[in-house]
């Protein structure tokens, strides 16, 4: 998969370090991943939530951290739309959160 918005990413772990190493594994295994439904996020990743048939949440860091990603699954393309604290994540809709 095509993770777009590392810079995202890279911004909050700058600010956050403690998710550096975290946010690093996921990206790599996002970028390995061959994901063609939510099933197989899932599958790789059991502790997501599946929000919609493309919105998909993570647990970053032990649930320290949330990210919150659209996954176009055809196109082979994971779009960052929100990394925050979990206290950041419950102030925001995780189904229509477009950047945070």
């Amino acid at each position: 998969m095509h993770v777009i918005a590392k810079k995202r990413l890279k911004a909050f772990w700058e600010r956050h370090a403690d998710a550096a190493g975290a946010l690093q594994a996921w990206h790599q295994e996002a970028e390995r991943a061959d994901w063609d439904n939510p099933a197989q996020v899932k599958q790789q990743f059991p502790k997501a939530s599946i929000i919609s048939d493309c919105r998909v949440v993570f647990n970053i860091k032990g649930n320290d951290y949330r990210l919150v990603v659209d996954v176009w699954y055809e196109g082979r393309t994971v779009y960052v739309k929100f990394i925050g604290t979990h206290a950041e994540y419950d102030r925001i809709d995780a189904e229509t959160v477009n950047h945070g």
